[in-house]
């Protein structure tokens, strides 16, 4: 596996850029995360429910000429993702299943790191 199997998500939230890299094999599934999770933050009542931003593109290769990007790791966007949705103080809707398909990912992308790092040592 080289870098070139790395696909680059573009989200944004508001004015703000982020830029997600993930395993191109990967990269639907945040994708498909992303949008039902859009679809169902408007039902959730808390009022500690994160601001949450959209997938708006997905590219092969990624040059960031600004220093004011960086690029996050997908396991670290997925891990970030999952601290966020596991501290809503929900009631009023089944937050697990969100959080079932949030640590489903975590989990493919944590098994891909590991089977990566093992190929590359």
């Amino acid at each position: 596996m080289s870098n070139s199997a790395m696909r680059y998500a573009i989200l944004k939230l508001n004015d703000s850029l982020e830029f997600v890299e993930m395993p191109g094999t990967h990269m639907y599934q945040l994708t498909a995360l992303n949008r039902r999770l859009h679809k169902e933050i408007e039902k959730l009542t808390a009022h500690n429910v994160p601001a949450l931003p959209s997938v708006i593109a997905e590219c092969d290769n990624l040059e960031l000429v600004s220093t004011s990007y960086t690029v996050t790791g997908g396991l670290d966007y997925i891990n970030k993702l999952e601290t966020t949705f596991a501290a809503i103080k929900e009631s009023a809707y089944p937050l697990i299943s969100l959080l079932t398909e949030i640590r489903a990912l975590q989990a493919q992308l944590e098994q891909w790191y590991e089977e990566y790092e093992e190929e590359n040592v």
